[in-house]
């Protein structure tokens, strides 16, 4: 039987969740085919899993608009850099994970050159900046996409798509034993609210105080009542600490260093902040109420490019919305707690928004990065 030749793939990943979903990825890969060749931009995860970072994955990093205009010289380099040398070596297939202002650009390089790329992690295309679909088509041999309608809009503009599901709903068992993780918090009260308003600092500044004048608006509604409120790092976690102090001190609010998905899972209800945590509180199935403010300028770009109606992810994914959006301006101490109140006082309304967001769990748990890497290696071959 003749020796199977070495596959050779590239790869770019430039922050921490796309070095998540290459290690699961790349994981995958090396189930199939343990002598895999894995070379370009990773994290520490992928890394580990045997890839071969040529430059940091903090070198593309970036983080606002100042940050680009410092940097955007040295990630032009960088990207000419590692377009140079897949040409010159050309891997079997190129996967690019997110990072598409990035990938998408180098993409469109290779495959100019004949080598075949796949990117993983649809942009917002769908959502705003429409336009990108042109460039998409031009750089995209194969997309694979975490949601089922994002493939079906590729489809319409012919880009070859699979749709592999989310990882993140692999991760997750949404049949959890509330009353033990209630326990393990510390948590007696009758109701509990999760209270996540961003991963960033920035988030925090446009959230965080607001948060807290719902939380002690709710206590004045709802004597017993306890919140948690989960943070990713030390310094995100130190500066809720300091909203809190400066706001008031003695409301029932648990801060935590991590535990989100725990946080949420053990709550009736969660007040967050657009994105991720949205998703996990669909997959848990959790009534959840969304906040979601931008800088001005930033929401007047929103608009002009905006051509969705729904900013929180479990609408989209709903034939019908359940969860409220309050944005910019809408979202106030006094809107939200209208908002999240309406679930605390109604037994029989969480209970069938918790029915329409279990359906999305089923859809989104299909083995993503087992199916990933069948694509990129049926390319590669």
């Amino acid at each position: 039987m003749p020796k199977q030749r070495v596959v050779k793939i590239g790869v770019v990943a430039g922050e921490a969740s796309g070095d998540f979903l290459g290690a699961r990825l790349i994981d995958a890969i090396k189930t199939r085919r343990p002598d895999a060749l894995i070379t370009g931009i990773c994290g520490p995860r992928m890394a580990a899993l045997g890839a071969v970072s040529m430059f940091p994955m903090e070198s593309i990093s970036v983080m606002g608009l100042d940050d680009l205009a410092t940097r955007l010289v040295s990630i032009i380099r960088t990207r000419r850099q590692l377009a140079e040398h897949f040409i010159n070596h050309p891997p079997d297939v190129f996967v690019g994970i997110d990072v598409p202002d990035f990938n998408l650009g180098l993409e469109a390089k290779l495959r100019k050159q004949g080598i075949r790329t796949v990117h993983y992690v649809s942009p917002t295309v769908w959502a705003w900046r429409g336009y990108r679909i042109r460039k998409i088509q031009r750089a995209v041999s194969h997309m694979l996409t975490l949601f089922p309608f994002e493939a079906d809009y590729y489809r319409k503009y012919l880009v070859p798509v699979t749709f592999v599901g989310h990882p993140i709903a692999d991760e997750i068992d949404p049949n959890v034993d509330v009353y033990s993780l209630r326990k393990s918090f510390g948590v007696n009260a009758r109701h509990l609210v999760a209270l996540l308003p961003g991963s960033r600092k920035s988030e925090l500044k446009a959230l965080g105080t607001l948060f807290i004048d719902v939380a002690n608006a709710l206590c004045e509604q709802h004597r017993d009542i306890e919140f948690i409120a989960p943070f990713a790092d030390e310094e995100t976690k130190a500066y809720f600490d300091h909203l809190l102090q400066q706001r008031r001190q003695d409301l029932p609010i648990r801060v935590v260093k991590g535990m989100s998905r725990q946080a949420i899972a053990a709550s009736d209800v969660a007040l967050l902040a657009s994105g991720t945590a949205a998703l996990e509180a669909a997959l848990f199935a959790k009534p959840m109420v969304v906040a979601y403010k931008v800088s001005w300028v930033t929401g007047i770009l929103v608009k002009m490019f905006a051509h969705v109606r729904y900013f929180s992810m479990p609408n989209n994914l709903l034939e019908l919305p359940v969860v409220p959006e309050l944005l910019q301006h809408e979202a106030t101490s006094e809107n939200l707690t209208t908002a999240v109140a309406r679930f605390l006082d109604d037994a029989t309304l969480r209970n069938e928004v918790s029915s329409r967001l279990s359906t999305i769990y089923d859809t989104l748990k299909k083995r993503a990065s087992e199916q990933a890497a069948d694509v990129v290696l049926d390319i590669a071959r």
